[in-house]
């Protein structure tokens, strides 16, 4: 790949994070957790993990989640939400429930930056 093409590729994808909403008792959660930050990582994402039991980091994250559900109902274990500009005025690209495969999992996280 051209190298300036990557460089603006790179500075672009910075500025995008995955935030893991998942809890320590959830099965699929620890599953996921063998790969994912791997995987979000690979695509040049930033990756976050909220474990609601870590009240600390949940709260500083707290916002992200109830943006999009308000009051939790539908979410998935785990939830992955991609955030633009989390540190600003951030806005939600889209989101990942539930337990996949690796390569499914890194193809619904790439669809979703692509």
């Amino acid at each position: 790949m051209n190298p300036l093409l990557l460089s603006k590729l790179s500075f672009f994808m910075s500025d995008i994070h995955v935030l893991k909403f998942s809890s320590e008792d959830c099965g699929t959660c620890h599953r996921m957790s063998h790969y994912d930050s791997k995987v979000v990582e690979e695509l040049g994402l930033e990756f976050i993990s909220v474990i609601l039991q870590d009240t600390q980091t949940y709260r500083k994250y707290r916002n992200v989640l109830l943006k999009q559900y308000p009051n939790k109902e539908g979410m998935g274990w785990p939830t992955y939400i991609v955030v633009k500009n989390l540190e600003a005025d951030f806005s939600i690209i889209g989101e990942v429930k539930g337990g996949h495969p690796k390569g499914q999992f890194r193809e619904l996280i790439s669809q979703l930056i692509s």
